[in-house]
């Protein structure tokens, strides 16, 4: 895939973002309605969990330098998969469905409650979670929810409060303090971002968080020429 280095620049920066081009590797690997039917639990790899129309596709997409690799669906809430990305031989990205603004019937609900929850705590392969949220709404009951099953299952977890351009730098600032200061504890497990897909901003700050948990080296790290 050709790269744009244009479009790679932080646009709030006079600095050129530097990004990983090892995220460029993202392809589909496979769908999985049930645990049994994911990958071998071997590896690791780094789940999305976000309401609809929190921006969690975008925010793969940027990640990952891609236009379409993440999509959306017609109908929020629909996707009723696991949806596994491959990074390479060891390691994955996983877009998790989201449910906590569609409107479908309480049975699926409470159905996929189970299976993300068996998920998150029983996969040995997940070394952590990011939780995507819109900034202007964040810490909704089901980010409540993915938050608490993350920390139960001992996950680090990077909440990423993206749509971060839609607010004056300012009021970006205070609604990521006020998200910090909500999940505060003493284990350092969990992360607070900016982040925002049509400026990438953020975007090098996610992939150190990632390379980190998925042992990504610096081979890879590429600064962008204009």
């Amino acid at each position: 895939m050709t790269r744009n280095p244009e479009s790679m620049q932080d646009t709030r920066s006079s600095q050129p973002t530097r990004f990983n081009a090892f995220y460029q590797n993202a392809r589909f690997l496979t769908a999985a309605v049930q645990l049994h039917q994911a990958p071998d639990d071997t590896g690791r790899e780094v789940a999305f969990a976000g309401r609809s129309n929190a921006g969690k596709s975008s925010a793969i997409n940027a990640i990952c330098h891609q236009n379409s690799l993440a999509r959306t669906s017609k109908t929020p809430g629909r996707t009723q998969q696991l949806i596994f990305f491959e990074l390479d031989e060891t390691r994955r990205l996983v877009d998790l469905p989201g449910y906590g603004y569609a409107k479908v019937p309480e049975r699926i609900k409470l159905e996929w409650q189970r299976h993300l929850s068996h998920y998150l705590e029983s996969r040995q392969s997940l070394v952590g979670l990011v939780i995507v949220m819109d900034i202007r709404h964040p810490l909704t009951d089901y980010d409540r929810q993915m938050l608490a099953w993350g920390r139960r299952a001992g996950l680090s977890i990077l909440l990423l409060l993206t749509k971060a351009d839609k607010l004056k730098r300012g009021a970006a600032s205070a609604a990521r303090l006020a998200v910090e200061r909500a999940v505060a504890d003493d284990s350092g497990q969990v992360e607070v971002r900016l982040f925002s897909a049509p400026e990438r901003q953020g975007l090098a700050q996610v992939q150190a968080t990632l390379d980190r948990w998925l042992h990504v080296g610096t081979s890879d790290l590429q600064t962008p020429t204009t």
